[in-house]
């Protein structure tokens, strides 16, 4: 099976990863690619210090979030390939779920009630509308 593994760093994707290690389905054998979004900068701030910085800014911000991930899934026997944009986090994650053919997305979710993702949004929300792969939210 092929499956895109979508983290930000955060609490909530070390609960996946958690998940993920206790769970047989995941074991060895699977195709697996850890992915994160870089939001991007506003424009006058992408002007003002070039383009150069502003791709090293995001590929260090990137690196800070995939290593540990591709340490933690090593450590469990899982040699996961790793990827990285920058755009909307929602959109950007689905785009590259769907457009690398997919089986799984998996990723974790803050698990806001329905009231606070009416008012601020949900990156689990816009995948979940925008994606074509099955996704698996963990909580």
């Amino acid at each position: 099976m092929k499956i895109l593994l979508a983290v930000d760093g955060s609490l909530y994707t070390k609960k996946m990863l958690a998940y993920m290690a206790t769970h047989e389905l995941f074991s060895h054998g699977n195709d697996y690619t850890v992915f994160t979004v870089q939001p991007v900068l506003p424009p006058r701030a992408r002007a003002a210090v070039g383009k150069e910085i502003v791709d090293t800014y995001y590929e260090e911000e990137s690196e800070k979030v995939l290593a540990p991930v591709t340490k933690f899934l090593l450590r469990h026997g899982i040699d996961a390939k790793s990827s990285w944009k920058a755009g909307h986090v929602g959109e950007t994650i689905a785009k590259f779920a769907d457009t690398g053919k997919f089986d799984l997305l998996v990723m974790g979710s803050h698990g806001h009630g329905t009231l606070v993702n009416l008012v601020v949004g949900s990156v689990a929300t816009e995948v979940l509308a925008h994606c074509k792969v099955p996704v698996l939210l963990v909580r």
